[in-house]
């Protein structure tokens, strides 16, 4: 049995024309693509696939579009394949795509974050005359030597990346990190300059991490389906409550990403899918030969050969449903409520009528239908009503129920009306 990761890619994975045939191909990714237009006020999909890479590379567009890319990947993927991962794992920007298809963030929230933390770089940029680049073939020591070789109290650069074994990233002043190329190129390293990149992970960062946290204070997380690593600590967050104060430190701090998939591996991980447009991330595990298959879903031929992969060595297992989950939640939650009468009418009956609805389905071996989704959560919303659960736990349930089945745009404005 294959122990699976999910890896979500962060800046450099954007293209003009990423998830087009996701989008042309499945209703979802159109769906998904459709909420972020709604909320961002401006077509992303058409930015995303006919648009100037000039307007794509911008902070403010380019975090919520490639948010956007990894969650329709996420969603198809579970759609064609559907099986959960042990871990999932985020590099810097797709720490937030990570979040969210665990769960414990909203798609429309992180659209929100992301499209706000972007203005919060674009402004870090051009006022610090900040930047980063990715170093290949050079040892952290050579990078850290450099560094300290050119920096000073008013111009510096640091590593702000791990990427893996021979790959770092630096970031910092554009006069120290363009000294820092210099000297790395006559050591017969390689320099990739991110163009348009605000000084990612480095203390220039901090005064954006002080206004993001700000606007995370407004935002609720929800448990997690599966553990998620943090860049920060290179271990899971231990609960939603901690989402904010390390999503504040990411920006300043280095991304631990070595160390996170070295995590993994000590977990167990044998196989990782990316879920984003390109295969940075795979190639990164294939660079550290830390034994791992690798697959990038948005790569057709990773698509196939993970499918044929997973076909012969996972026993399909049937989806949950709206349903189903009704019944589970009915039953998981406390009752406050002891009078009898109120409890025999708003739990014990709609109880029933949901369950007899899902006999009903299994005795003709079909999905429930829109309408009788529909009516199990409102069925559900009595229940809770009624046991008197409180509205945060109740928000919690009826978002892990149409998480958790796919079933994310089962009300046009996201709201389920007994919620």
């Amino acid at each position: 049995m294959e122990k699976i990761a999910f890896l979500f890619p962060g800046q450099g994975s954007q293209y003009i024309g990423m998830m087009k045939n996701f989008y042309d191909q499945y209703e979802i990714a159109r769906q998904t693509y459709e909420e972020a237009n709604h909320i961002l006020g401006f077509d992303l999909a058409k930015m995303s696939f006919e648009g100037s890479l000039f307007d794509l590379n911008k902070p403010s567009n380019m975090q919520p579009a490639l948010l956007t890319a990894s969650v329709v990947a996420y969603r198809v993927y579970m759609e064609e394949i559907g099986i959960n991962p042990q871990f999932c794992a985020g590099h810097s920007l797709g720490e937030y795509a990570a979040l969210t298809c665990s769960g414990a963030m909203t798609f429309g929230d992180a659209v929100r974050i992301t499209k706000r933390r972007g203005e919060l770089t674009e402004l870090i940029a051009d006022e610090a005359d900040g930047g980063m680049t990715i170093i290949d073939g050079a040892d952290e020591g050579m990078i850290r030597r450099a560094c300290e070789q050119v920096s000073t109290d008013t111009a510096w650069s640091a590593i702000s990346c791990y990427n893996a074994s021979g790959q770092y990233a630096i970031s910092g002043h554009q006069d120290s990190i363009e000294q820092v190329e210099s000297l790395l190129l006559d050591q017969d390293a390689q320099t990739t300059p991110l163009m348009m990149s605000a000084p990612f992970h480095s203390r220039l960062m901090e005064p954006a991490g002080e206004q993001l946290a700000v606007e995370l204070a407004n935002y609720r997380f929800h448990p997690f389906k599966w553990p998620v690593v943090s860049n920060v600590t290179a271990t899971p967050y231990t609960e939603a409550e901690r989402i904010k104060g390390l999503l504040q430190r990411q920006l300043s701090q280095p991304v631990k990403w070595t160390q996170t998939m070295q995590y993994l591996k000590k977990h167990g991980v044998t196989l990782t899918i990316e879920l984003g447009p390109k295969n940075v991330l795979s190639g990164l595990v294939e660079l550290d030969k830390l034994g791992m298959k690798s697959f990038a879903y948005g790569q057709k031929e990773d698509r196939k050969a993970l499918k044929e992969l997973l076909d012969q060595a996972v026993v399909s297992r049937p989806r949950p449903t709206v349903v189903t989950k009704c019944m589970a939640a009915a039953v998981a939650t406390p009752n406050r409520n002891w009078d009898q009468e109120q409890y025999q009418k708003g739990v014990v009956e709609p109880y029933k009528r949901i369950q007899q609805l899902q006999e009903e389905l299994e005795a003709a071996d079909r999905a429930p239908t829109t309408e009788q989704m529909k009516l199990s959560l409102e069925w559900l919303g009595t229940i809770f009503e009624t046991k008197q659960v409180e509205q945060e736990e109740r928000d919690d349930w009826f978002h892990q129920i149409l998480d958790e089945t796919g079933q994310y745009y089962l009300w046009s404005d996201d709201k389920v009306p007994t919620a």
